[in-house]
């Protein structure tokens, strides 16, 4: 281990139990010993006043090639999958044939009683599903996750690890990269691991100088690419000395693939050795959201309204708009800021991203910051009375006009859409 303590100078005063952000240290007798949890922040070192902590050598060297498949967290709530997990399944299966076509995809379903959820796995993408489960995980708690998956990951080693960016995913995530001592890169919204893929993307979508890429590398280390500084820029971030690679994805971002039903595949199941004594945190008592429940990320059609509404009454029309078609209310960050609307419709970058198939932007300039949460719909119908704004310039459909005025004729005409589209292509 990286660091140990020096017998002959520790006094066992406890400031590095005190200091340890891990809970990595212990006390054997009036001697500090440091335990399997320790991650070598170095935090201990520099609490010891006695200078009884030391750092024993370099980074330690892991073996990359004792790493293999692709694993995705299958996060499910009250026994029932997440879509995000079945879009990363696909992302996984995408990922894992550019590796090798030995490369398996592992759906890793973790919870009580969730035995069923296998099939469904296998239904869309997954070879293998590793299954975890006890008790003490019928309810998500971060200790318990945290534990049964990282003893999991020791065992069966995973090259790559796939989180959604769901609330449970972004509470998880970095605590088994700190337990792994590996990296772990946020809300993605791209990845690669064919160099080749990655330099035909971002000629398409960057000005990235590629011309020192080599599209011949045969490197099999994943591209992660993210938003950076408010979507103005985009990073590319990979995680060439350790293992397990670990991205969290935001939902919406990456596709599904067509379900199979009767697919099979291979079931692991991993008994996980917790008790009461890791989860520090009790649940008492599940109480759900009595206010009107939004999902975006599984819609069909979002209907948008931003700071060109006016005022808050403006989400009224939204509202008639998208039960008229069939859709959900979104909204910008300048309309939830505002106090119009609660922060559940809000897309974008620092709200929900979206691929619905159709997408009504009513009012809304376009900030980069929302452009990066929707900018991948099938169709995007803007209306605006300004013709330079942003959104504009993005949108399949532009319709310069007062959206009060806009909007009601819309939803006139809509039930007779599909005649109207008859008559225009005869």
């Amino acid at each position: 281990m990286a660091i140990q303590v020096i017998k002959d100078k520790c006094k066992g005063c406890k400031l590095c139990i005190k200091a340890c952000p891990f809970d990595a240290i212990d006390m054997d007798g009036k001697l500090a010993v440091i335990n399997e949890k320790c991650t070598a922040c170095k935090v201990c070192i520099s609490k010891c006043p006695f200078d009884a902590i030391e750092n024993t050598g370099g980074d330690e060297v892991v073996d990359l090639s004792a790493y293999k498949n692709i694993w995705v967290f299958a996060e499910q709530r009250d026994g029932k999958l997440m879509n995000v997990a079945l879009e990363l399944i696909g992302e996984g299966y995408r990922l894992a044939k550019e590796i090798s076509d030995d490369t398996k995809v592992c759906a890793v379903v973790v919870g009580d009683g969730v035995a069923h959820l296998t099939e469904e796995c296998y239904a869309y993408g997954a070879d293998e599903v590793i299954l975890i489960e006890d008790p003490l995980l019928k309810q998500y708690t971060t200790d318990a996750y945290a534990k049964a998956i990282t003893d999991a990951i020791q065992v069966y080693k995973p090259e790559i690890v796939l989180y959604g960016a769901t609330h449970i995913g972004r509470d998880l995530a970095p605590r088994i990269a700190a337990r792994c001592n590996t990296g772990l890169t946020a809300d993605c919204t791209r990845l690669d691991v064919k160099v080749s893929s990655y330099i035909e993307y971002a000629k398409k979508n960057t000005t990235l100088d590629t011309s020192t890429l080599d599209p011949t590398d045969p490197s099999t280390g994943i591209k992660q690419t993210r938003p950076a500084f408010g979507g103005n820029l985009m990073a590319t971030i990979i995680c060439p000395r350790t293992r397990p690679q670990m991205s969290t994805v935001r939902p919406g971002v990456m596709q599904k693939r067509d379900k199979v039903e009767g697919a099979k595949g291979t079931l692991i199941v991993f008994k996980p050795e917790i008790s009461k004594d890791d989860i520090h945190v009790q649940i008492l008592e599940v109480v759900k959201s009595a206010k009107e429940m939004v999902s975006l990320t599984d819609a069909d059609i979002i209907c948008s309204g931003g700071r060109g509404l006016g005022d808050a009454s403006g989400f009224e029309l939204i509202k008639k708009f998208a039960d008229k078609v069939g859709g959900v209310v979104g909204s910008s960050r300048a309309a939830v800021d505002a106090g119009w609307i609660d922060h559940s419709h809000q897309v974008g970058q620092t709200g929900t991203t979206v691929k619905p198939k159709i997408y009504f932007a009513c009012g809304i300039s376009g900030a980069i910051q929302h452009l990066a949460g929707m900018q991948t719909s099938d169709i995007i119908v803007a209306i605006n009375k300004d013709p330079d704004a942003p959104m504009m310039e993005i949108a399949d459909y532009a319709i310069c006009g007062d959206l009060y005025k806009v909007i009601p004729e819309i939803i006139a005409e809509w039930d007779n859409a599909e005649a109207l589209y008859d008559a225009s292509t005869k």
